[in-house]
């Protein structure tokens, strides 16, 4: 048999009235329109998750701007001025200099070492008295 005839037969070849090409024609078909269904959904779902992340990033860009803002007001000079005078803070006097013979009265005082506590273990006397019975435990026992 040589190539055209068997195209020939391929192309007559019939399942219950309907031609075998046309069977795997509407079958590609169908396969096509479900992918394209697929992909439709999906750029949906990333074209979803895009314009959410996009509103995050304009979220954060405002919330930047009112915190510089606000970094920006309680920077102001004069209000820290105004804070500090009322904490009872002044400006350093700029002639207030330790010399070096100074340094050594300058230096904090060393922290005072911890305590420890000694623990005394009991007398024999103490150790060999009946335990006081508990109210509970009185009653427990009748």
């Amino acid at each position: 048999m040589t190539a055209p005839l068997i195209l020939q037969r391929v192309f007559d070849w019939k399942v219950r009235g309907i031609r075998w090409v046309e069977i795997i024609g509407v079958a590609m078909v169908g396969a096509m329109i479900f992918s394209v269904y697929v992909a439709k959904a999906g750029a949906a779902r990333e074209s979803a998750r895009i314009s959410d992340l996009e509103r995050q990033i304009a979220d954060n860009g405002q919330r930047v701007r009112l915190l510089r803002a606000e970094v920006a007001r309680l920077e102001q000079p004069g209000r820290l001025e105004e804070l500090s005078r009322g904490a009872g803070l002044a400006p350093v006097d700029v002639r207030r200099q330790a010399s070096e013979a100074q340094l050594p009265e300058l230096k904090p005082a060393p922290e005072p070492a911890p305590v420890i506590a000694v623990v005394t273990p009991p007398t024999p006397a103490a150790a060999a008295a009946p335990a006081p019975v508990a109210p509970q435990a009185a009653e427990d026992e009748r």
